[in-house]
């Protein structure tokens, strides 16, 4: 077989990587380096204590104090990796590493550690400590990288994603009023993790300012473990848009009020829900759309609801379908206001467009897998990530391993000890695949 080195040679770097990228960057690297999986285990393990719930998962809200005990410990990890570690002024923790060239542009991976409401111990986790342990690998084997090397654990990326928002510039002044899971503000949030709301500029990184951008993540479904495939090449991430939903009608007592004389946004909530899963399945796809949130007003039993605020999600590949599902929604909602006399209001509260990932860390992504001996799937992922907005900034990549179940969000979210090593190995084996291989 003919060695990498030996076909570089053939091709000449430049012109193989004008002529055939692809291709090149599906030559053997056949690097020696592995991650140390026992200790990248023991980590996991240590995270899943801040914020441990009953249930065996967590809750480590963004910006609560099981947060902030865990970020800590976090940036402790990173110092110990070798690398210079800031918070910065988007409260994301930064860990640097230099390159042999001045002049190329850092290669970036991470991920984050808060959770969701009694969620689970690898969701974000996972690819935060295996970002930092293919960190501490690279210095222990004094490896000389020739671009800089930067792991980034983005904070409350639970709430929108938010500190890869500050980074790519998305972040908004509505966005830093709008009001947390802990209660706090993300104004009030970033401030608390020591950052900055004032130099928030100093933290945006214009389109082209990033070499690469990786990603280790569980897969949160059940493709990779069903079809007995060790690694998932995310082909895109989906776009995601909440809006926050008020309906009025009028409050009245529910004794006296006859049934035909009633104005009751909780009906017309319950029709909307219904409404969404058949606007949302009326059409082939893979589009998504839920109603996971709702609250009655004034809230009494012996009261008719006079207002229901409830959450509206939608999710899809295609920035265009979810506007289309939008639209038909609010058309159907108008009919539903029509019938019981109720008034619809739709509240934008979170945006995060669609972004499909690069095609040359596909490869790389699959050429490394390969090279460890272990299979790999291509399939886009219907779950919002930090990824989708770095990859308005650079070449982004998404690595995926099995969830047992496809279970996620949940205290029972699963990944095997080995799967958790192969896909940090896979990661390592990437970002030297891509420092090496980049023009």
């Amino acid at each position: 077989m003919t060695s990498r080195r030996e076909a570089l040679r053939r091709l000449g770097l430049a012109g193989a990587a004008a002529i055939l990228p692809r291709q090149l960057w599906a030559l053997p690297l056949s690097s020696p380096l592995r991650i140390n999986g026992e200790r990248l285990n023991a980590t996991l393990t240590k995270l899943s204590e801040f914020g441990r719930n009953p249930q065996g998962g967590v809750t480590r809200l963004a910006y609560s104090e099981a947060d902030l005990h865990a970020r800590e410990w976090t940036m402790s990890l990173v110092r110990e990796a070798g690398l210079r570690t800031e918070i910065d002024a988007a409260g994301n923790i930064v860990g640097r590493r230099t390159g042999t060239d001045a002049s190329r542009k850092p290669i970036v991976f991470g991920s984050h550690i808060d959770s969701v409401p009694e969620g689970g111990n690898y969701d974000g986790d996972l690819g935060s400590l295996a970002a930092i342990e293919v960190a501490r690998t690279i210095e222990e084997h004094h490896v000389d990288t020739r671009h800089p090397l930067e792991v980034v654990i983005f904070q409350n990326e639970e709430g929108g994603v938010v500190g890869s928002r500050a980074w790519s510039g998305d972040l908004s002044e509505q966005d830093l009023a709008n009001v947390t899971r802990s209660g706090k503000t993300i104004r009030e949030g970033i401030a608390i993790l020591g950052g900055d709301v004032s130099r928030l500029a100093s933290v945006r990184r214009t389109p082209g300012a990033i070499a690469a951008y990786l990603e280790l993540h569980i897969e949160q479904g059940a493709v990779l473990q069903e079809t007995d495939t060790d690694i998932g090449v995310v082909t895109g991430i989906v776009g995601l848009n909440w809006w926050e939903v008020t309906i009025d009608g009028f409050a009245n007592h529910a004794g006296t009020t006859p049934m035909d004389r009633r104005r009751d946004a909780m009906i017309a909530a319950a029709k909307f829900t219904l409404m969404v899963n058949r606007v949302v399945t009326s059409r082939p796809g893979r589009q998504v759309g839920t109603v996971g949130r709702i609250a009655a007003f004034p809230g009494a039993p012996n009261v008719i609801p006079g207002k229901v605020v409830l959450s509206l999600e939608l999710r899809d590949l295609d920035a265009a379908v979810i506007a289309s599902l939008y639209d038909e929604i609010v058309e159907n909602a108008k009919k539903i206001g029509r019938e019981n006399g109720t008034t619809f209001i739709f509240k934008a509260t979170n945006a995060n467009r669609p972004a499909p990932t690069d095609e040359r860390l596909r490869v790389a992504i699959e050429a490394s897998a390969r090279e460890l001996g272990l299979s790999t799937r291509r399939l886009p992922s219907g779950a919002g990530h930090d990824a989708q907005e770095m990859a308005h900034i650079g070449p982004a990549g998404m690595i995926f391993v099995p969830s047992v179940g496809g279970i996620s969000h949940a205290p029972n979210e699963f990944t095997k000890p080995k799967d958790c090593v192969n896909g940090t190995n896979v990661l390592l084996q990437t970002v030297l695949r891509v420092d090496a291989e980049l023009p």
